[in-house]
């Protein structure tokens, strides 16, 4: 994609972002109180800390759109490691969030593009992905081109 008249960047999620991305996700619950349920504390915070040492993230990716050093955009995937799927070819999109006040600047289709092309070099053929219930998410996600909506979601405490 890489639209010449975008203002952003895509770039990868490392540490040096933890205090951007935590500053984001306090933008995001004031842009939509209502969608977000949990606020990004100091618990978070260490918790991301750690996750770039943790074993258990090494088949995670994410990504950040950042607008003038400020992040305007995430996007996390996970590489499925399972033996039914033994050559470990599929990826599962875990999140996709844009500022409500960016959202119309084409932010989360080059996220997902850049996601795309990213899984792609890591030999990844299908990306799946729960689709939210609210009308954006739902016109999002049916706008994609060359996206099928399949089956639905079933969430299971443990």
């Amino acid at each position: 994609m890489n639209n010449s008249c975008i203002d952003y960047r895509v770039v990868p999620f490392s540490a040096d972002y933890i205090d951007k991305v935590i500053k984001y996700e306090k933008q995001l619950r004031i842009e939509e109180p209502d969608t977000y349920y949990w606020e990004p504390d100091e618990t978070y915070r260490s918790n991301l800390i750690k996750s770039f040492t943790d074993p258990r993230f090494v088949n995670s990716l994410s990504l950040l759109a950042v607008e003038k050093g400020e992040v305007i955009g995430r996007i996390d995937a996970n590489i499925i490691s399972s033996r039914a799927d033994a050559d470990c070819g599929s990826a599962y999109l875990d999140w996709i969030s844009v500022l409500k006040s960016k959202r119309h600047k084409k932010v989360a289709q080059e996220l997902l593009f850049t996601l795309k092309e990213e899984l792609k070099g890591r030999n990844i053929h299908l990306l799946i992905a729960l689709m939210a219930r609210n009308d954006e998410a739902q016109r999002f996600y049916r706008s994609i081109e060359g996206a099928s909506i399949h089956d639905e979601g079933v969430w299971m405490s443990i």
